[in-house]
């Protein structure tokens, strides 16, 4: 029986744990907190990173190696891979790991992206703003996720303010001024590509965030063929750049029918959950697949689904659950403000449908204005 190790022990390692029962899988998780969640459904490695001594007792339990988490140390992700087979593989995790290195890698795919500048100083800052205009948003290069690490300028007298709050991160992580983007709409192609080459792409999905944390997915996104075609173009063109084996995310901003690249997420994705119910096979079952190197499984959309992620704290599962087509995923964490906790999703054949169910929902959690930008689309 093969054992699968993940690095990273949070919602996504439990939910590949889940997927993977069927396929008679058997899991380690390691994660540096003895609490995680996948603990609850595989046996979990405590321990730092970068230790490699906890990591040399993970190798020893496991057949082939995979993570959930972005910022597992890229070093750490190598050692592992010349122990154990790894997939994605250690270059896909650094690249992404660096705003920097991701930007230039898009641009030499020929992959539209919003201007863009290093910034090592308070000088390059203000450089940096005339080059690329305001508003603009100063980032972190490393280990910002879900709006962390981020501040945004409305004009330049606000880089004083920016420098404050980011400017000591200038060493030790790296910060990337970027353009604002004024979208129109927020969307994801949600890919996966076989030891073989083998490549597949859910349906397009869009999403709406609120704080910077995924709010809603909505898939499949009515969007012009010619658009979905070129979102699935760019993230054919970085899977084979990056040799890339797994399910990954590409998030793309979409204006005046011009999609510009975002962020690349190496791993099984938010935006992708909707698939668990609502695709013929689910990104955690198909990331398995990969990794395993086997045949990787349809990606052909069931109707229409939504998401609605739980953020903070469970609301009451029973409107979700008194939906035909809606299902409750509980993350098994404690409730913290901020934190991801759960998601629901709702599927129907028919989009009238799925919006009533969405606002029954809605109205029943407290929630009309998360789903409130969904019904509109689905009533467009």
């Amino acid at each position: 029986m093969t054992t699968v190790g993940i690095l990273g022990g949070g919602q996504l390692a439990r939910m590949m744990a889940l997927a993977g029962a069927p396929l008679g899988l058997r899991f380690s998780v390691m994660d540096t907190s003895a609490d995680a969640c996948a603990g609850q459904f595989a046996p979990l490695v405590v321990g730092d990173y970068r230790d490699q001594a906890a990591l040399a007792e993970f190798a020893a339990r496991i057949d082939v190696a995979t993570f959930d988490f972005e910022n597992i140390p890229a070093a750490s992700a190598q050692w592992l891979s010349e122990r154990v087979p790894m997939f994605p593989n250690p270059r896909a995790l650094g690249t992404s790991q660096d705003r920097l290195a991701e930007k230039t890698l898009f641009r030499a795919l020929d992959i539209p992206v919003p201007a863009f500048v290093a910034v090592a100083t308070r000088d390059e800052l203000d450089a940096a703003i005339a080059t690329v205009g305001a508003p603009c948003i100063l980032k972190t290069r490393r280990l910002g996720y879900d709006g962390k690490g981020q501040y945004r300028l409305r004009a330049a007298s606000d880089a004083d303010a920016a420098w404050q709050v980011l400017g000591a991160q200038a060493t030790s992580v790296g910060l990337i001024l970027e353009a604002f983007v004024p979208f129109e709409r927020e969307l994801s192609v949600v890919a996966v590509r076989g030891r073989d080459g083998t490549f597949a792409t859910w349906p397009l999905t869009e999403n709406w965030h609120v704080d910077g944390v995924l709010s809603a997915s909505l898939a499949p996104a009515s969007v012009a063929p010619a658009i979905e075609a070129l979102a699935v173009a760019h993230a054919r063109a970085l899977a084979e750049a990056l040799d890339y084996v797994g399910v990954f995310a590409l998030e793309l901003f979409c204006r005046d029918g011009v999609l510009l690249a975002n962020e690349l997420a190496p791993r099984v994705h938010n935006s992708g959950h909707w698939t668990i119910e609502g695709a013929e096979t689910s990104q955690f079952a198909n990331h398995l697949r990969a990794v395993l190197g086997l045949p990787l499984g349809a990606t052909r959309a069931l109707g229409q689904a939504c998401m609605l992620n739980w953020v903070g704290e469970m609301p009451p599962c029973e409107a979700v659950l008194a939906e035909a087509g809606g299902h409750w995923h509980d993350y098994g964490k404690q409730a913290r403000p901020g934190r991801k906790v759960g998601h629901a999703t709702l599927r129907s054949d028919d989009s009238e449908d799925l919006a009533q169910a969405l606002v029954r929902v809605g109205a029943a959690l407290g929630r009309e204005t998360q789903v409130a930008p969904v019904v509109a689309r689905l009533l467009t």
